[in-house]
Protein backbone atom coordinates (compact mmCIF):
# COMPACT_ATOMS: atom_id res chain seq x y z
CA UNK A 1 0.00 0.00 0.00
CA UNK A 2 3.07 2.63 1.06
CA UNK A 3 4.71 4.28 -1.62
CA UNK A 4 8.22 4.39 -2.72
CA UNK A 5 9.54 7.83 -1.13
CA UNK A 6 12.78 8.66 0.30
CA UNK A 7 14.38 7.16 3.16
CA UNK A 8 12.91 7.99 6.17
CA UNK A 9 9.52 8.27 4.77
CA UNK A 10 8.40 4.86 4.07
CA UNK A 11 5.81 3.67 5.67
CA UNK A 12 7.69 0.35 6.49
CA UNK A 13 10.15 3.01 8.89
CA UNK A 14 7.02 3.67 10.82
CA UNK A 15 6.72 1.83 14.34
CA UNK A 16 4.74 -1.36 14.85
CA UNK A 17 1.92 0.24 16.70
CA UNK A 18 0.88 2.52 13.78
CA UNK A 19 0.68 -0.77 11.61
CA UNK A 20 -1.18 -3.02 13.55
CA UNK A 21 -4.72 -3.81 12.01
CA UNK A 22 -6.31 -3.55 15.29
CA UNK A 23 -9.77 -1.73 15.58
CA UNK A 24 -10.74 0.23 18.63
CA UNK A 25 -14.48 0.34 19.42
CA UNK A 26 -13.13 2.38 22.34
CA UNK A 27 -11.08 5.60 23.41
CA UNK A 28 -8.44 4.08 25.69
CA UNK A 29 -5.37 5.97 27.40
CA UNK A 30 -3.10 4.54 24.95
CA UNK A 31 -5.23 6.60 22.08
CA UNK A 32 -5.29 10.13 24.05
CA UNK A 33 -1.99 10.08 23.65
CA UNK A 34 -1.13 8.98 20.53
CA UNK A 35 -1.67 11.64 17.58
CA UNK A 36 -1.84 9.88 14.02
CA UNK A 37 -3.18 12.20 11.18
CA UNK A 38 -4.51 10.77 8.11
CA UNK A 39 -4.98 13.31 5.53
CA UNK A 40 -6.63 12.81 2.16
CA UNK A 41 -5.50 15.19 -0.91
CA UNK A 42 -2.23 15.59 0.91
CA UNK A 43 -0.54 16.30 -1.80
CA UNK A 44 -3.01 19.67 -2.51
CA UNK A 45 -2.26 22.91 -0.92
CA UNK A 46 -3.54 22.79 1.76
CA UNK A 47 -2.80 19.18 2.60
CA UNK A 48 1.12 20.35 1.89
CA UNK A 49 0.70 23.12 4.66
CA UNK A 50 -1.17 20.54 7.10
CA UNK A 51 1.55 18.08 7.11
CA UNK A 52 3.93 21.08 7.85
CA UNK A 53 1.69 22.23 11.00
CA UNK A 54 0.70 18.79 12.14
CA UNK A 55 4.70 17.68 12.00
CA UNK A 56 5.81 20.40 13.79
CA UNK A 57 2.97 19.51 16.38
CA UNK A 58 4.56 16.39 17.14
CA UNK A 59 2.13 13.92 14.77
CA UNK A 60 3.05 10.56 12.89
CA UNK A 61 1.31 11.91 9.44
CA UNK A 62 -0.29 9.50 6.67
CA UNK A 63 -1.49 10.49 3.55
CA UNK A 64 -2.77 9.16 -0.23
CA UNK A 65 -2.00 9.76 -3.28
CA UNK A 66 -3.62 8.57 -6.28
CA UNK A 67 -1.44 6.23 -8.44
CA UNK A 68 0.36 8.11 -11.61
CA UNK A 69 3.24 8.02 -14.07
CA UNK A 70 4.66 11.25 -13.73
CA UNK A 71 5.50 12.78 -10.54
CA UNK A 72 2.87 13.96 -8.52
CA UNK A 73 3.77 15.41 -5.32
CA UNK A 74 5.68 18.62 -5.43
CA UNK A 75 4.47 19.92 -2.79
CA UNK A 76 5.33 17.34 -0.84
CA UNK A 77 8.87 17.17 -1.83
CA UNK A 78 10.95 19.36 0.60
CA UNK A 79 9.18 17.35 3.75
CA UNK A 80 10.53 14.25 1.79
CA UNK A 81 14.43 15.51 1.66
CA UNK A 82 16.47 14.35 4.28
CA UNK A 83 16.75 16.34 7.19
CA UNK A 84 13.35 18.00 7.18
CA UNK A 85 12.41 18.56 10.70
CA UNK A 86 10.55 15.33 12.02
CA UNK A 87 10.28 14.85 8.22
CA UNK A 88 10.98 10.75 9.50
CA UNK A 89 7.04 10.88 10.61
CA UNK A 90 5.58 11.49 7.35
CA UNK A 91 4.67 8.61 4.97
CA UNK A 92 2.43 8.10 2.14
CA UNK A 93 -0.07 5.70 0.48
CA UNK A 94 -1.84 4.72 -2.89
CA UNK A 95 -5.56 5.17 -2.50
CA UNK A 96 -8.56 6.88 -4.04
CA UNK A 97 -11.66 8.04 -2.06
CA UNK A 98 -13.93 6.13 -4.89
CA UNK A 99 -11.79 2.95 -3.81
CA UNK A 100 -13.67 1.89 0.27
CA UNK A 101 -11.80 -1.44 0.14
CA UNK A 102 -8.57 0.71 0.30
CA UNK A 103 -9.80 3.22 2.50
CA UNK A 104 -10.43 0.79 5.16
CA UNK A 105 -7.51 -0.91 4.79
CA UNK A 106 -5.38 2.02 5.44
CA UNK A 107 -7.59 3.15 8.54
CA UNK A 108 -7.41 -0.41 10.11
CA UNK A 109 -3.27 0.07 9.36
CA UNK A 110 -3.01 3.61 10.38
CA UNK A 111 -5.44 3.99 13.23
CA UNK A 112 -5.50 7.84 12.87
CA UNK A 113 -6.92 10.00 15.75
CA UNK A 114 -7.45 12.79 13.31
CA UNK A 115 -8.88 12.36 10.16
CA UNK A 116 -8.81 15.12 7.07
CA UNK A 117 -10.62 14.90 4.12
CA UNK A 118 -9.04 17.31 1.54
CA UNK A 119 -9.53 15.56 -1.29
CA UNK A 120 -11.70 16.90 -3.91
CA UNK A 121 -12.37 17.46 -7.77
CA UNK A 122 -12.11 21.33 -6.62
CA UNK A 123 -12.46 23.38 -9.65
CA UNK A 124 -15.79 24.54 -10.41
CA UNK A 125 -15.44 25.21 -13.99
CA UNK A 126 -14.38 21.78 -14.47
CA UNK A 127 -17.29 20.19 -12.41
CA UNK A 128 -19.78 21.71 -15.20
CA UNK A 129 -18.04 19.29 -17.73
CA UNK A 130 -17.46 16.27 -15.39
CA UNK A 131 -20.39 16.45 -12.96
CA UNK A 132 -21.25 12.66 -12.24
CA UNK A 133 -17.13 12.18 -12.06
CA UNK A 134 -17.23 15.17 -9.10
CA UNK A 135 -20.20 14.07 -7.37
CA UNK A 136 -18.13 10.43 -7.40
CA UNK A 137 -15.42 12.01 -5.86
CA UNK A 138 -16.40 14.53 -3.73
CA UNK A 139 -20.02 13.55 -2.56
CA UNK A 140 -19.68 9.63 -2.61
CA UNK A 141 -15.94 9.99 -1.40
CA UNK A 142 -16.79 11.45 1.34
CA UNK A 143 -19.29 8.70 2.60
CA UNK A 144 -16.98 6.26 1.16
CA UNK A 145 -13.91 8.04 4.25
CA UNK A 146 -16.88 7.91 6.59
CA UNK A 147 -17.74 4.73 6.12
CA UNK A 148 -13.96 3.02 6.24
CA UNK A 149 -14.03 4.64 9.95
CA UNK A 150 -17.26 3.17 10.73
CA UNK A 151 -16.38 -0.38 8.99
CA UNK A 152 -12.50 0.24 10.80
CA UNK A 153 -14.43 0.32 13.81
CA UNK A 154 -13.05 3.74 14.70
CA UNK A 155 -16.09 6.00 15.30
CA UNK A 156 -15.37 6.27 18.75
CA UNK A 157 -11.45 6.85 18.32
CA UNK A 158 -10.72 9.38 15.06
CA UNK A 159 -12.08 12.47 14.49
CA UNK A 160 -12.87 13.57 11.08
CA UNK A 161 -12.42 17.32 9.32
CA UNK A 162 -14.58 17.99 6.10
CA UNK A 163 -12.84 20.60 4.10
CA UNK A 164 -16.51 22.08 2.97
CA UNK A 165 -16.69 25.19 0.48
CA UNK A 166 -18.63 28.37 0.83
CA UNK A 167 -19.79 27.76 -3.04
CA UNK A 168 -22.13 26.06 -1.15
CA UNK A 169 -23.64 29.59 -0.41
CA UNK A 170 -23.52 29.97 -4.20
CA UNK A 171 -26.69 32.47 -5.14
CA UNK A 172 -26.79 34.01 -1.47
CA UNK A 173 -29.46 34.12 0.48
CA UNK A 174 -27.70 37.07 3.29
CA UNK A 175 -24.53 39.22 3.55
CA UNK A 176 -22.35 37.58 5.08
CA UNK A 177 -23.19 33.84 5.31
CA UNK A 178 -22.95 32.12 8.40
CA UNK A 179 -23.20 28.89 9.62
CA UNK A 180 -26.76 29.29 9.72
CA UNK A 181 -27.28 30.85 6.19
CA UNK A 182 -29.05 28.77 4.12
CA UNK A 183 -27.22 27.20 0.97
CA UNK A 184 -27.93 27.86 -2.53
CA UNK A 185 -25.49 25.74 -5.00
CA UNK A 186 -24.43 27.23 -8.17
CA UNK A 187 -22.62 24.09 -9.65
CA UNK A 188 -22.38 20.60 -9.75
CA UNK A 189 -18.63 21.02 -7.45
CA UNK A 190 -21.15 23.13 -5.06
CA UNK A 191 -24.16 20.51 -5.47
CA UNK A 192 -21.20 17.34 -4.26
CA UNK A 193 -20.24 19.42 -1.73
CA UNK A 194 -23.57 19.76 0.10
CA UNK A 195 -24.27 16.04 -0.03
CA UNK A 196 -20.83 15.57 1.92
CA UNK A 197 -21.98 18.26 4.36
CA UNK A 198 -25.08 16.38 5.30
CA UNK A 199 -23.40 13.07 5.15
CA UNK A 200 -20.86 14.83 7.77
CA UNK A 201 -23.58 15.66 9.66
CA UNK A 202 -25.97 12.73 9.63
CA UNK A 203 -22.71 10.49 10.67
CA UNK A 204 -22.20 12.70 13.48
CA UNK A 205 -25.73 12.36 14.63
CA UNK A 206 -26.41 8.92 13.59
CA UNK A 207 -23.30 7.42 15.14
CA UNK A 208 -21.99 10.26 17.76
CA UNK A 209 -18.71 10.62 16.07
CA UNK A 210 -16.72 13.55 16.25
CA UNK A 211 -17.23 15.40 12.71
CA UNK A 212 -17.22 18.52 11.61
CA UNK A 213 -17.26 20.46 8.08
CA UNK A 214 -15.04 23.25 8.10
CA UNK A 215 -17.00 26.17 5.25
CA UNK A 216 -13.49 27.54 3.78
CA UNK A 217 -13.93 30.48 1.45
CA UNK A 218 -11.57 31.02 -1.06
CA UNK A 219 -7.74 30.53 0.25
CA UNK A 220 -4.91 31.09 -2.13
CA UNK A 221 -0.75 30.77 -1.14
CA UNK A 222 2.30 30.42 -3.99
CA UNK A 223 1.24 26.55 -4.06
CA UNK A 224 -2.35 27.09 -5.40
CA UNK A 225 -3.32 25.66 -8.88
CA UNK A 226 -2.07 27.26 -11.93
CA UNK A 227 -5.71 26.93 -13.37
CA UNK A 228 -7.33 29.05 -10.25
CA UNK A 229 -7.86 32.18 -10.67
CA UNK A 230 -5.67 33.72 -8.34
CA UNK A 231 -2.89 31.90 -9.60
CA UNK A 232 -3.46 32.67 -13.08
CA UNK A 233 -3.64 36.00 -12.57
CA UNK A 234 -0.15 36.05 -10.76
CA UNK A 235 1.58 33.53 -12.86
CA UNK A 236 0.63 35.83 -16.11
CA UNK A 237 2.11 38.90 -14.49
CA UNK A 238 5.13 37.15 -13.80
CA UNK A 239 5.27 35.80 -17.88
CA UNK A 240 3.89 39.29 -18.76
CA UNK A 241 6.77 40.89 -17.04
CA UNK A 242 9.38 38.77 -18.31
CA UNK A 243 7.98 39.05 -21.81
CA UNK A 244 6.53 35.19 -21.86
CA UNK A 245 3.26 36.79 -22.41
CA UNK A 246 0.90 39.09 -23.84
CA UNK A 247 -2.26 39.51 -21.95
CA UNK A 248 -4.28 38.07 -19.17
CA UNK A 249 -8.08 36.46 -20.29
CA UNK A 250 -10.39 36.47 -17.62
CA UNK A 251 -13.92 36.24 -17.00
CA UNK A 252 -16.29 38.34 -14.74
CA UNK A 253 -14.23 41.03 -13.24
CA UNK A 254 -16.95 42.11 -10.91
CA UNK A 255 -16.93 39.13 -8.96
CA UNK A 256 -16.42 39.16 -4.84
CA UNK A 257 -14.55 36.88 -2.94
CA UNK A 258 -13.45 36.44 0.54
CA UNK A 259 -9.99 36.03 0.09
CA UNK A 260 -7.27 34.29 2.69
CA UNK A 261 -4.25 32.64 3.29
CA UNK A 262 -4.13 28.80 2.88
CA UNK A 263 -1.48 28.90 5.79
CA UNK A 264 -3.59 30.52 8.22
CA UNK A 265 -6.60 28.37 7.18
CA UNK A 266 -5.17 24.85 7.91
CA UNK A 267 -4.54 25.82 11.86
CA UNK A 268 -8.17 26.37 11.66
CA UNK A 269 -8.76 23.11 10.52
CA UNK A 270 -6.74 21.68 13.44
CA UNK A 271 -8.04 23.95 15.89
CA UNK A 272 -11.92 22.28 14.92
CA UNK A 273 -10.70 19.13 15.96
CA UNK A 274 -9.65 20.00 19.15
CA UNK A 275 -12.82 20.85 21.13
CA UNK A 276 -14.96 19.06 23.29
CA UNK A 277 -17.70 18.72 20.66
CA UNK A 278 -17.69 18.46 16.90
CA UNK A 279 -19.71 22.08 15.43
CA UNK A 280 -19.50 23.01 11.87
CA UNK A 281 -17.23 26.18 10.88
CA UNK A 282 -17.05 29.00 8.58
CA UNK A 283 -13.67 29.58 7.70
CA UNK A 284 -12.87 33.40 6.13
CA UNK A 285 -11.49 36.53 6.81
CA UNK A 286 -14.82 38.31 6.75
CA UNK A 287 -13.68 40.90 3.87
CA UNK A 288 -14.05 40.80 0.83
CA UNK A 289 -12.72 42.58 -2.51
CA UNK A 290 -13.45 41.86 -6.39
CA UNK A 291 -11.26 40.13 -9.05
CA UNK A 292 -10.37 43.19 -10.53
CA UNK A 293 -8.93 44.06 -7.22
CA UNK A 294 -6.81 41.24 -7.30
CA UNK A 295 -5.51 41.68 -10.80
CA UNK A 296 -4.89 45.37 -10.39
CA UNK A 297 -2.71 44.57 -6.85
CA UNK A 298 -0.75 41.96 -8.90
CA UNK A 299 0.30 43.79 -12.02
CA UNK A 300 1.21 47.14 -9.24
CA UNK A 301 3.53 44.71 -7.06
CA UNK A 302 5.02 43.47 -10.52
CA UNK A 303 5.52 47.58 -11.63
CA UNK A 304 2.97 47.63 -13.63
CA UNK A 305 0.19 50.38 -13.28
CA UNK A 306 -3.18 49.53 -14.72
CA UNK A 307 -6.07 51.70 -15.50
CA UNK A 308 -9.33 49.88 -16.43
CA UNK A 309 -11.33 50.57 -19.02
CA UNK A 310 -15.09 49.76 -20.53
CA UNK A 311 -17.79 47.26 -19.08
CA UNK A 312 -18.59 43.59 -19.38
CA UNK A 313 -16.79 41.80 -22.07
CA UNK A 314 -15.50 45.24 -23.50
CA UNK A 315 -13.43 45.53 -20.48
CA UNK A 316 -9.61 46.01 -20.43
CA UNK A 317 -6.83 46.77 -18.13
CA UNK A 318 -4.58 49.08 -19.47
CA UNK A 319 -0.94 49.89 -18.46
CA UNK A 320 -0.77 53.60 -17.71
CA UNK A 321 3.03 54.04 -18.54
CA UNK A 322 2.98 52.40 -22.15
CA UNK A 323 -0.86 51.79 -23.38
CA UNK A 324 -0.41 47.88 -23.25
CA UNK A 325 -3.89 46.28 -23.14
CA UNK A 326 -2.72 43.17 -20.44
CA UNK A 327 -5.85 42.25 -19.24
CA UNK A 328 -8.83 41.19 -21.19
CA UNK A 329 -12.47 39.65 -20.69
CA UNK A 330 -14.07 36.91 -22.73
CA UNK A 331 -17.41 34.81 -22.38
CA UNK A 332 -15.45 31.90 -22.38
CA UNK A 333 -14.21 32.41 -18.36
CA UNK A 334 -18.01 33.47 -17.61
CA UNK A 335 -19.56 30.25 -15.28
CA UNK A 336 -23.05 28.66 -16.89
CA UNK A 337 -24.11 30.17 -12.95
CA UNK A 338 -22.34 32.95 -11.59
CA UNK A 339 -21.51 33.29 -7.99
CA UNK A 340 -21.20 37.07 -7.53
CA UNK A 341 -20.57 37.72 -4.31
CA UNK A 342 -19.26 35.56 -1.38
CA UNK A 343 -18.31 36.97 2.30
CA UNK A 344 -17.98 34.68 5.21
CA UNK A 345 -18.82 35.79 9.17
CA UNK A 346 -16.20 34.09 10.99
CA UNK A 347 -17.14 34.80 14.47
CA UNK A 348 -17.86 31.60 15.86
CA UNK A 349 -14.56 30.22 14.82
CA UNK A 350 -12.92 33.67 16.52
CA UNK A 351 -14.55 32.79 19.56
CA UNK A 352 -14.91 29.76 19.91
CA UNK A 353 -11.77 28.44 18.40
CA UNK A 354 -9.54 31.56 19.39
CA UNK A 355 -8.64 31.66 15.67
CA UNK A 356 -7.12 34.73 13.54
CA UNK A 357 -8.47 34.99 9.95
CA UNK A 358 -5.76 37.79 9.26
CA UNK A 359 -2.62 36.72 10.21
CA UNK A 360 -1.91 37.49 6.48
CA UNK A 361 -3.29 40.45 4.94
CA UNK A 362 -4.69 40.29 1.36
CA UNK A 363 -1.58 42.18 0.22
CA UNK A 364 0.68 40.14 1.83
CA UNK A 365 -0.82 37.45 0.12
CA UNK A 366 -0.82 38.57 -3.20
CA UNK A 367 2.70 39.90 -2.84
CA UNK A 368 3.55 36.38 -1.82
CA UNK A 369 1.97 35.06 -4.88
CA UNK A 370 3.41 37.49 -7.08
CA UNK A 371 6.93 37.01 -6.14
CA UNK A 372 6.74 33.24 -6.07
CA UNK A 373 5.18 33.40 -9.93
CA UNK A 374 8.77 35.62 -10.60
CA UNK A 375 10.83 33.38 -9.13
CA UNK A 376 9.74 30.42 -10.76
CA UNK A 377 9.28 32.08 -14.06
CA UNK A 378 13.33 32.90 -13.91
CA UNK A 379 13.81 29.49 -12.44
CA UNK A 380 11.15 26.50 -12.97
CA UNK A 381 12.75 24.48 -10.57
CA UNK A 382 11.88 26.49 -7.31
CA UNK A 383 9.29 24.97 -4.62
CA UNK A 384 7.54 27.06 -2.27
Amino acid sequence: MSVPVPTGCELTGAPAEYKSGAMAETLSDGDRERKVAFITGVTGQDGSYLVELLLQKGYMVHGIKRRSSSYNHPRLEHIMEPGYPNGQNFFLHYGDLTDLHALVAICRDVRPTEVYNLAAQSHVQVSFQMPMYTAEVDGVGTLNLLEAIRLSGQTKTARFYQASTSELYGKVQEIPQSEKTPFYPRSPYAVAKMMAFWAVVNYRESYDMYACNGILFNHESPRRGETFVTRKITLAVANIKAGKQECLYLGNLDAKRDWGHARDYVECMWKMLQQEKAEDYVVATGETNTVRHFVDRAFDIAGMKLKFEGEGVDEVGIEVATGRTLVRVHERYFRPAEVDLLIGDPNKALTQLGWNPRTTSLEELIKEMVEADIARVENPTLRF
